[in-house]
């Protein structure tokens, strides 16, 4: 009944993987849901890690985070979008 730190470490990381999937469904804003869609992946990965899945984690922190992360933040950023009632015409 002692304490055991990888099972702490599992719930932190598997909190933050539930508040990160929350957060990118109920976010007002595309560039928030998108924060915190990486932080589910990066919660993930940290899962993977505890599992010993080392070239797991790494694959999803290239793959997701580095390229698909990369695009989608590049697809929020260049969408027009109406600021102020002048912007658009």
């Amino acid at each position: 009944m002692g304490f055991d730190p990888e099972a702490f470490a599992f719930v932190i990381l598997a909190a933050f993987a539930i508040i990160g999937a929350l957060g990118c469904v109920y976010a007002r804003r595309v560039a928030h849901s998108l924060l915190s869609l990486m932080l589910t992946f990066m919660a993930v990965a940290g899962v993977m890690i505890l599992a010993q899945a080392e070239m797991l984690a790494a694959i999803q922190i290239l793959v997701y985070l580095g390229s698909v992360m990369l695009v989608v933040q590049f697809g929020v950023m260049l969408t027009r979008r109406q600021i102020q009632e002048g912007d658009i015409e």
